[in-house]
């Protein structure tokens, strides 16, 4: 149940903006183990400008998940080599163009609703 952010260029198609949702939460699912029913992701779509990568032009792709403490570091590897795979399959976006980041945090820092910290209570 990680909180998904996914920069991309605008413009996209939206099958090409669900085949990155659905490439990147199944990632998640079969690597970390996170329910199927426990999807959070939030497309962003800007300017080319605006989704600066280095040197790399075309389609590119930035993520920052937000999740609980607790997933192994080879878990993280896992995803990070799962997602690229699925992107790069559909709908075709080269393995060196996407950035991936992870932040961690604890149960405290999660309300799904009604101002209640579900983790904690």
């Amino acid at each position: 149940m990680p909180l998904v952010n996914i920069s991309i260029l605008k413009g996209k198609s939206p099958d090409y903006i669900k085949a990155i949702a659905d490439g990147v939460n199944s990632a998640v699912i079969e690597t970390m183990g996170f329910p199927e029913d426990d999807r959070y992701q939030i497309i962003h779509e800007v300017e080319p400008h605006c989704l600066q990568f280095q040197q790399r032009t075309g389609d590119r792709v930035m993520m920052h998940l937000v999740m609980r403490a607790g997933r192994s570091n080879k878990s993280k590897q896992e995803f990070y080599a799962k997602a690229v795979k699925n992107l790069k399959e559909n709908p075709g976006i080269e393995p060196n163009n996407v950035l991936i980041t992870i932040t961690e945090n604890h149960d405290i820092d999660w309300s799904f609703g009604d101002g209640v910290a579900q983790f904690v209570v």
